[in-house]
């Protein structure tokens, strides 16, 4: 049986964009349930000036929690090098940093511009490095832009390729927008990979911002992407990305993964019992997802016993 990792980033990518800060106690049960419900990796925070991004404030804590849960790979978003040095002090076993296909976006989301972030993944990379750390670099707006619109894929393939020579250990493909469809997702993949190596990348990140993001998780799997971030609740979307709201939806990927014969080691009913965490902690917050109001299929559990 095939295994795919989904990469819960909700804690992340879920809670930067909402005005609301959840609260530390919350977070960890947060944590806490989806591991216990097989979830394997989580992106708990990133390590970003708090005066920025209040809901980050505890990320250094959290991943001194979640460290003690067994089985469970740790991992946090830095924006440069300054944030690499506290997320290996707090003791993650890997980081991610973005490289924005669009360097408008680059200067809007991290305030540098593609010169001056191949600068700062390199010494960040150095950093992982020492620490015995994953590092791995997240290709944003991939897949198109909300200020420029579309992004050239020879940029992308370029960029990539300028961030391996600095450092990068693996990619993921990220559709911060939520401008990608299928056949354009299948497309990029197999290019980046060409240039790059295929196992260098293996994850992709998608918004559903447009309805297609479970269309083009299955385009990933067929071009043999083996990791998926999502979100519970389809919380997320990019502060620096007007209108680029909306992750896949934890819930909903895992039901498709699992129904379809793919070892995720997620328990799905253990899971859709986390919303109640969210919902408690953050009152009025929209969550999303079908599975969590349509149920599983009548025959769900003979379909993952196949």
């Amino acid at each position: 049986m095939t295994q795919i990792l989904v990469s819960e980033v909700g804690p992340r990518d879920g809670l930067q964009s909402i005005k609301a800060v959840m609260p530390l106690e919350a977070k960890k049960a947060w944590i806490t349930a989806e591991a216990a419900a097989g979830v394997r990796e989580i992106e708990v925070g990133s390590f970003v000036p708090p005066s920025l991004l209040p809901q980050m404030a505890d990320t250094a804590e959290l991943v001194r929690f979640a460290r003690g849960i067994e089985g469970l790979n740790v991992v946090a978003l830095v924006p440069n090098a300054k944030g690499a040095r506290r997320a290996v002090e707090a003791g993650v076993h890997a980081m991610s940093i973005p490289l924005s296909m669009s360097e408008t976006h680059s200067i809007r989301n991290v305030r540098k511009d593609h010169a001056a972030m191949l600068a700062e993944i390199a010494e960040a990379a150095g950093i992982a490095k020492a620490a015995g750390v994953h590092f791995a670099v997240g290709l944003a707006t991939a897949f198109g832009c909300t200020i420029e619109g579309a992004v050239p894929e020879d940029t992308v393939v370029r960029l990539a390729l300028a961030a391996a020579e600095a450092g990068a250990q693996e990619f993921s493909l990220s559709d911060t927008t939520g401008y990608a469809d299928p056949a354009q997702v299948q497309r990029l993949v197999r290019k980046v990979r060409a240039a790059v190596g295929a196992d260098m990348l293996t994850t992709l990140h998608l918004h559903n911002t447009r309805g297609l993001g479970l269309a083009n998780a299955l385009a990933g799997l067929e071009e043999g992407i083996t990791t998926l971030d999502a979100s519970l609740g389809g919380l997320g979307g990019c502060p620096a990305a007007p209108g680029a709201s909306g992750n896949l939806v934890t819930e909903d990927l895992v039901l498709m993964l699992n129904a379809m014969g793919l070892d995720t080691g997620i328990d799905l009913e253990r899971l859709l019992e986390v919303r109640q965490i969210l919902a408690a902690a953050l009152p009025g917050e929209p969550l999303y997802g079908f599975t969590p109001d349509a149920g599983p299929m009548l025959d769900y559990n003979e379909r993952i016993a196949r």
